[in-house]
């Protein structure tokens, strides 16, 4: 049951988010393999892409791709939530109980990659949908998706079955990296907001700990996250191969010598919005399920079950 609250409580926060990741994706496509200067300027920050999506495509295109982003999130955290469960329940664990931080780090990491792996078909249906817009503010290779069944449809009887796990190599890097560095950075951001503001509300607590951490985590993860978008919304041959891009090292190479190092950083603001709010959300949603469920008196969560939580359900 611990699996399936897990991925729900991530769904439910999924809706409310999903608008700040259509614009991320918009952002991250914006000049692609173009230098500074040399396009057009669709989305200028993260209230000017919102407005200008809503302007030309209506309010509900901020929720572009969302029934296959719901799918992501359900399929991901549910698997890393479960792995990662039986993992702390034996492998990690020391014979006096305690679980090393190096054993949390790659179990995050594996544990992520795993999720990762499995969700990947939707993470691919979800990028393309989310990229799609109409032509007078269109990014990025369009695919001209109707709904996430008809993209399932589509790929399927172009490239088959390994069609659908296209641009998985790029989701590695970035779940591993992220993984890494939101468990190492939350514990301390979390002692640190503790110790200095001694606030009594816990979830003011997760909050502030979650933008704490996410600049640091939204500083490391963004050059992999938007290399995880060019490659999965790429257009690809008849033998199912990136054309754009041929591997993660050949899209990383290509935006340092087209864009620049600012090229890896594009759609960072909403990425790092992103991170804050959607913790707290999912937290406060498994919160409330489990005490639902349990039908008893409210679940408490302590720091060990607030730092688990957030390093299994929030790198989507």
């Amino acid at each position: 049951m611990d699996l399936f609250l897990g991925g729900f409580s991530a769904v439910l926060a999924g809706i409310f988010t999903n608008p700040l990741e259509v614009v991320k994706i918009r952002m991250q496509l914006q000049g692609e393999l173009q230098a500074k200067g040399n396009y057009q300027i669709h989305y200028r920050n993260i209230f000017h892409g919102a407005y200008t999506i809503g302007k030309n495509e209506g309010i509900f295109a901020l929720q572009k791709g969302l029934v296959p982003a719901l799918y992501f999130q359900f399929v991901i955290n549910g698997l890393r939530l479960g792995i990662y469960d039986i993992l702390n329940k034996s492998v990690l664990r020391n014979a006096d109980g305690s679980v090393p931080q190096v054993k949390r780090l790659f179990a995050a990491a594996f544990t992520g990659t795993v999720g990762a792996i499995a969700a990947s078909p939707f993470f691919l249906i979800k990028t393309q949908l989310q990229s799609q817009s109409s032509d007078n503010i269109s990014v990025g290779t369009q695919h001209k998706h109707q709904n996430m069944t008809g993209a399932f449809r589509s790929i399927y009887s172009k490239y088959g079955i390994r069609g659908l796990w296209q641009g998985t190599s790029s989701s590695i890097p970035r779940i591993a990296i992220g993984s890494a560095v939101q468990l190492s950075t939350f514990e301390v951001a979390l002692d640190f907001t503790q110790k200095t503001y001694k606030m009594d509300n816990r979830w003011l607590n997760v909050l502030a700990a979650s933008f704490i951490s996410g600049v640091v985590v939204a500083g490391f993860m963004n050059p992999f996250d938007l290399i995880a978008t060019r490659f999965y919304n790429q257009e690809y041959n008849k033998q199912g191969k990136g054309i754009t891009y041929k591997s993660v090292t050949d899209c990383a190479i290509k935006i340092w010598k087209k864009e620049g190092i600012s090229g890896f950083y594009k759609g960072l603001v909403p990425h790092y919005f992103r991170i804050g709010p959607h913790t707290l959300l999912n937290l406060m949603f498994w919160d409330q399920l489990k005490y639902y469920y349990q039908k008893c008196e409210i679940f408490t969560v302590f720091k060990s079950d607030i730092l688990i939580s957030y390093n299994m359900y929030n790198l989507q």
